[in-house]
């Protein structure tokens, strides 16, 4: 079956602004037949109801057919796990996951894998990833930066992980917020190895 031909992608969400990146990301994923397995904390919970006009469920189980209705996907597509589900495969290199994607990422997430405190669900699988020499990409998503930022962002790269700033470009001449979504979401897709045609390559026109 074609699901099973496709490893699943670590998707965090965690409380920087920036939900939109996080939910455009996960539904192409889902869309495209890509499981995903969906971590949100807290304070993601509580931004999300602050930045979309969704009425997401907290509990994990409610949310995961939350998102499997809404974007009418298969329901085995989706894995929402608890902050502190230890037994989640995530918390073990043995996992089949090849990448995760820290977005939005707040300083405080970055700061915390950079230490690797593993104090949660989200922070062990993030280590996870760099001590199996995985894809790890954080879209740090924070301005101004203070030198402490930037020295966990180096140690973080020097560590394997992707730095992927929340930065959309605008050379697409992009007419709305959906459209600088896209271009960090593409950006994001590009490097998860997934074809999309969410916007025109550079030196491409639109088809």
């Amino acid at each position: 079956m074609q699901n099973n031909l496709k490893t699943p992608v670590t998707l965090a969400m965690t409380g920087a602004s920036g939900a939109a990146y996080g939910l455009r990301l996960l539904e192409v994923l889902l869309k495209s037949g890509r499981p995903v397995y969906l971590l949100v904390s807290k304070a993601a919970q509580m931004v999300l109801s602050m930045e979309s006009e969704l009425a997401i469920p907290a509990k994990p189980s409610e949310m995961q057919t939350f998102f499997s209705e809404t974007h009418k996907t298969d329901p085995s597509l989706l894995k929402v796990f608890a902050r502190e589900d230890w037994m989640a495969p995530i918390a073990s290199g043995s996992h089949s996951a090849q990448h995760m994607v820290v977005v939005p990422c707040t300083t405080g997430t970055l700061s915390a894998i950079a230490q690797g405190s593993s104090n949660n669900l989200m922070e062990r699988a993030a280590d996870v990833m760099l001590k199996e020499r995985r894809d790890l990409i954080l879209v740090v998503r924070e301005t101004p930066l203070s030198s402490i930022h930037l020295e966990n962002m180096l140690k973080l790269s020097q560590a394997g992980a992707t730095i992927m700033p929340a930065n959309p470009g605008f050379y697409q001449q992009p007419d709305s917020i959906s459209d600088l979504v896209d271009f960090m979401v593409a950006r994001i897709l590009d490097h998860l190895g997934e074809r999309h045609t969410l916007l025109p390559r550079w030196g491409e026109t639109e088809q």
